[in-house]
C-alpha cells in the first residue's frame, strides 16, 4: 500500500497536510505519535474511511482479488482483505441489537440473551478462505477457557481480546489495530508479541497504533506521526526507544479547585468487605475477599484480566444482585437493610471506559453530565438552574463547549472520557472509582488524566480506588494497593 502527497480530510476538517507512507511487503509497522486523533485517523485514512482531497492512495495488494471478483461479476471492495480492531466497539444481543443496559453484565438470569464467546466468533463471514480456525483465534488470544462464557460477562480486557480473535477469524490479509494492548494485563501485553509473530507466520502483514515504549514482538518498522504526516521512520532495529516530547497539557487548576468542596476529613470506614465470594455457575470470582477503605485512602486495584476487578467494583457502585447475599458494608450501612440503589449510588462517582455504550442514543455531552446528579444512564429529569450553572462550569473546565450538544457516541474517546470525569465529580462523591478511566487516550492526554485526578486528591480529602494495568498511569496520590489473583 502506498500514500503519496495527501491531504486528509477527516470528521469535516483537514488531519493531514501531506502525508506519505509505504507499506512494502514483509514489513510489519507500529504507528507512534502525540495525537490519539491522528493516529486513528491514519488508520481510518488506510481503510478508505477519510476524504482525499489532494494525493492518492494504491492498494495493489488488493489487485488480483478484485479482478478476479470483477470477473465473476460478485460485490466486492478491497476491505474484505482487511481487519480492522478500534477503540470503539460495540457488542450485540441475539436480536442483533445493541440494546443492553448496564446492571444486566452482573446478572446471571440475563446471559442467555447475549451470544457466548464462541457463537459471536462463529459468526464471522470472511470473504476469503485462511487459516484462522475458531480454536486457533481463540487459541491466540488466550479464550479457550472463555468460549462458553456470556458476552456480558466479560472483562473489559477480554472483551479486548474477543475483537482481535474476530479480527484474525475475518481472514485478512492486511490487520489494522489501533492501540491493541489498550485494556489488555501486563502479562497479555508480554505475549502479544507472540499472536504478531503467529500472524506474520500465516501471511498477515499487521500495522498498529501505539506508544512508543510498548512496540511489540514482530514489529519490523516503526514510524513517527503528527499533523503533517509521516515525519520519520526506523527499521526495529534502529530505533532509539525514547519516549517522544510531549507538549504538557493544563487545565484551569483555580477553576477546579472552585469546582470541589473541601469537607472535613475523617477516619470513617466507607467500605467493609468481610468473607466476600462471588461464583456464577461454576466458575467462582471472588472467594473470601476481605478489604476496608477508611475516607481519604487511596488505593490500587489491579490483576490480571478476568481476576474479577469488574465484579468487586459492581458489588461497591450497587449493580450486582449477589451483593445482598454477602456481609458488604457501605457508608457505615450493610447492604441489603433496606437502602435503594440509589442511597448506594449516591455518595460514589464513576468512570470506566464502556459507560458510553450503555447511554441512550439520544444523550448529548451536556445531558450525560448533567445526568450525574441523578446517578442515571442518561438525563430524564428537569434539572435546577444551579445543576444547569454547574455542568457549564465543568464544560468549559475540560475543553468540551464546542462539543457540548454533540451525542455522546459521536464524541472522540478522549471527549467520553472527560464527560465521563465530569459527571461523577459533579455531584461531589465521597468515593471514587476509576476504572481503566484513561483507557484509549493518547500520551498527552493520559498524563493530563493522571494530573487531573492528582489535583483532585491533593486539594480535596476524596476517598479513591483507581484501576490500571499502567504503572506511569498511576496518580502519586494513591498509597495502598488491593491485588486480585486470577
Amino acid at each position: 500500500m502506498e500514500v503519496r502527497n495527501a491531504k486528509i480530510l477527516h470528521g469535516g476538517s483537514q488531519q493531514f497536510d501531506q502525508l506519505t507512507f509505504t507499506w512494502k511487503k514483509g514489513q510489519h509497522w507500529a504507528i507512534i505519535g502525540n495525537s490519539g486523533k491522528e493516529l486513528t485517523a491514519f488508520l481510518e485514512t488506510l481503510l478508505g474511511h477519510t476524504v482525499v482531497s489532494a494525493g492518492e492512495i494504491s492498494r495493489p495488494f488488493s489487485q488480483d482479488y478484485l479482478r478476479q471478483k470483477n470477473s465473476d461479476g460478485q460485490v466486492h471492495s478491497f476491505r474484505d482483505l482487511m481487519a480492522y480492531v478500534s477503540q470503539k466497539y460495540e457488542l450485540k444481543n441475539r436480536s442483533n441489537q445493541q440494546n443492553f443496559y448496564f446492571q444486566q453484565r452482573f446478572n446471571s438470569s440475563e446471559s442467555e440473551q447475549t451470544l457466548s464467546v464462541k457463537e459471536y466468533l462463529e459468526q464471522v463471514d470472511p470473504k476469503i478462505p485462511g487459516p484462522w480456525t475458531l480454536a486457533k483465534a481463540s487459541q491466540a488470544m488466550g479464550l479457550d477457557h472463555l468460549l462458553d462464557q456470556s458476552l456480558l460477562k466479560l472483562s473489559n480486557g477480554e472483551t479486548r481480546r474477543l475483537v482481535l480473535a474476530l479480527g484474525l477469524m475475518r481472514q485478512p490479509k492486511l490487520y489494522l489495530m489501533d492501540q491493541p494492548l489498550t485494556g489488555l494485563d501486563v502479562q497479555t501485553r508480554a505475549e502479544f508479541g507472540k499472536t504478531l509473530t503467529a500472524m506474520s507466520d500465516a501471511g498477515i502483514h499487521v500495522l498498529l497504533t501505539t506508544s512508543p515504549g510498548e512496540i511489540p514482538e514482530g514489529i519490523t518498522h516503526i514510524a513517527q506521526l503528527n499533523a503533517s504526516g509521516i515525519t520519520q521512520t526506523w527499521a526495529k532495529e534502529a530505533f532509539p526507544h525514547k519516549d517522544l516530547p510531549l507538549v504538557k497539557l493544563d487545565w484551569d487548576w483555580g477553576l477546579l479547585r472552585r469546582l470541589i468542596p473541601q469537607p472535613q476529613a475523617s477516619g470513617d470506614v466507607l467500605v467493609d468487605l468481610q468473607e466476600v465470594s462471588i461464583r456464577y455457575g461454576e466458575k467462582q470470582i471472588l472467594n473470601n475477599l476481605d478489604w476496608q477503605i477508611k475516607a481519604g485512602e487511596r488505593w490500587l486495584l489491579r490483576g490480571p484480566n478476568g481476576a474479577g476487578k469488574s465484579t468487586l467494583i459492581s458489588l461497591l457502585i450497587g449493580e450486582n444482585p449477589q451483593a445482598y447475599s454477602q456481609r458488604i458494608y457501605l457508608f457505615g450501612r450493610k447492604r441489603g437493610s433496606g437502602e435503594s440503589i440509589w442511597d448506594v449510588k449516591r455518595p460514589i462517582g464513576f468512570v470506566a471506559p464502556e459507560l458510553p455504550r450503555f447511554f441512550p442514543a439520544n444523550q448529548t455531552c451536556r445531558k450525560v453530565i448533567l445526568s450525574g446528579f441523578f446517578d442515571t444512564m442518561g438525563l430524564f429529569k428537569k434539572t435546577t438552574a444551579e445543576q444547569e450553572q454547574a455542568a457549564d462550569e465543568w464544560i468549559r473546565l475540560f475543553d468540551l463547549e464546542p462539543v457540548k450538544n454533540q451525542l455522546i457516541q459521536r464524541l472522540s474517546l478522549a471527549q467520553q472520557r472527560w464527560t465521563l470525569l465530569a459527571r461523577a465529580l459533579i455531584k461531589h462523591p465521597k468515593l471514587l472509582i476509576l476504572d481503566e478511566a484513561a483507557q484509549g487516550l493518547d500520551d498527552l492526554q493520559r498524563a493530563l488524566f493522571r494530573e487531573t485526578v492528582q489535583q483532585v486528591c491533593e486539594h480535596r480529602p476524596i476517598t479513591l480506588i483507581y484501576v490500571s494495568h499502567y504503572a506511569e498511569d498511576i496518580p502519586a496520590a494513591v498509597t495502598q494497593t488491593m491485588e486480585l489473583g486470577k
